[in-house]
């Protein structure tokens, strides 16, 4: 779960960075081209989730040589998407900076930093792959040092170059990528040592056309599940940047607290993912049922314990995160929507480790997409009261966790039987 927790920091440093130097134009760019960072790479976070739920079903199914063989596949799917992202730099810097309205300042800031930081793309998402193989074989402690290495390389490094070098926007989309090719170097070391020196998987393994299709179906359908949920957020940001510079600015201050909120219910998720992917695995009925009540259960106590903390220091870390005066007060005014949403999203994300560990990805897309569709509504009925309406409307998480609970008995029955 710490180990998770660490994921959303590259875009919060950088945003504290720039938030330090007290200009809400700058604060705005890089806000927004870090979201659409969390974004992007978050539609592909399929390269973790499937990968925790193949390695911990091949764990619980004894296919020790399938378990080489989901790294190495993941490693080449990864690179792929992380190239052509790098190709596409400048149509997607187009696409996706213009449909967020920013104003002129904002966006020239957002490309600066976009520009430069694309060049990630490759090593972030292949981190996912080391993160998921990991976790899925119950290597928490292993996933936490590698995560926690990135992080603090990016915080050192954002700091030499936006505050002691003054290179701005440029010096924290280099430190992300220093950062993250840092931790994929450390992540393949560990692969291989777990591995014994033999991380080579036969060619017939590796290419299993059985295998492969499995994989691609479960990828496909959570990427369609996840590019719902990015649609809410990348409508809620750009919401937020119509409003103007100083709304968009505390939206995007308050959606790092949603992050840390969310990676760390996340983080029981991941157990669900591997602790029910072992179990379905095994076809251990009784060992998926335990796990599925644990999590729920552990969600609800963390979910507390964040929400006292947003509750009690949520209006001194706004202060932290910026120095301006009026992204403060805009930032304090919708508070209260962060500090209650570790509450609402318990189910939401307990089932969806669930489901990814059972593999019934097919579902949870569906039930996403009704999700999207839930939260459009509300802020269509919302729209006249403005910032506070789009926040209401942010809670339809809820509903998704509900959905899939009530769906939970049933899977359950088909998958056991």
């Amino acid at each position: 779960m710490v180990a998770n927790l660490t994921t959303p920091l590259i875009g919060i440093v950088s945003t504290t960075a720039i938030g330090r130097l007290g200009d809400a134009t700058l604060l705005g760019g890089v806000a927004m081209a870090s979201v659409l960072f969390d974004c992007m790479f978050w539609l592909f976070a399929f390269l973790r989730m499937s990968t925790v739920a193949f390695t911990a079903q091949s764990l619980g199914s004894g296919e020790t040589q399938e378990i080489r063989a989901i790294l190495v596949r993941g490693f080449i799917v990864a690179g792929l998407i992380g190239a052509g992202l790098i190709m596409l730099q400048l149509p997607l810097a187009a696409v996706l900076l213009g449909a967020m309205g920013g104003s002129e300042g904002v966006t020239r800031a957002a490309r600066t930093y976009f520009i430069i930081r694309i060049w990630s793309a490759p090593l972030a998402l292949a981190n996912y792959v080391v993160l998921g193989w990991l976790i899925g074989q119950a290597r928490a402690t292993l996933a936490l040092g590698v995560q926690v290495a990135i992080n603090l390389i990016n915080m050192t490094a954002t700091i030499l170059l936006v505050l002691v070098f003054d290179i701005g926007i440029a010096g924290a989309a280099i430190a992300a990528i220093i950062a993250e090719a840092t931790g994929l170097a450390i992540g393949v070391l560990i692969a291989w040592r777990l591995s014994q020196g033999r991380l080579a998987v036969p060619r017939t393994t590796l290419f299993d056309r059985a295998k492969l299709m499995r994989m691609l179906s479960v990828n496909r359908d959570i990427m369609i599940r996840t590019a719902a949920l990015i649609s809410v957020f990348l409508f809620f940001t750009a919401q937020g940047a119509r409003a103007g510079d100083v709304t968009l600015a505390a939206n995007a201050i308050l959606n790092n607290f949603l992050l840390i909120s969310a990676f760390f219910l996340d983080g029981l998720a991941n157990a669900a993912e591997q602790l029910c992917g072992r179990a379905y695995g095994a076809r251990d009925k009784d060992a998926f049922s335990t796990a599925t009540r644990l999590v729920v259960f552990w969600g609800f106590g963390f979910a507390l314990a964040v929400t006292a903390v947003f509750a009690l220091f949520g209006p001194r870390l706004i202060d932290v995160m910026t120095a301006s005066i009026d992204v403060r007060h805009d930032a304090r005014i919708y508070l209260i929507f962060v500090i209650i949403s570790p509450l609402l999203g318990v189910f939401a994300f307990a089932f969806d480790g669930v489901y990814i560990g059972a593999t019934w990805a097919r579902d949870m897309r569906n039930l996403m997409v009704l999700s999207l569709a839930t939260f459009l509504a509300a802020w269509f009925a919302l729209r006249s009261f403005g910032n506070a309406g789009l926040w209401v409307a942010l809670a339809h998480y809820a509903a998704r966790g509900g959905l899939e609970a009530l769906r939970y008995p049933s899977l359950l029955k088909a998958s056991f039987h």
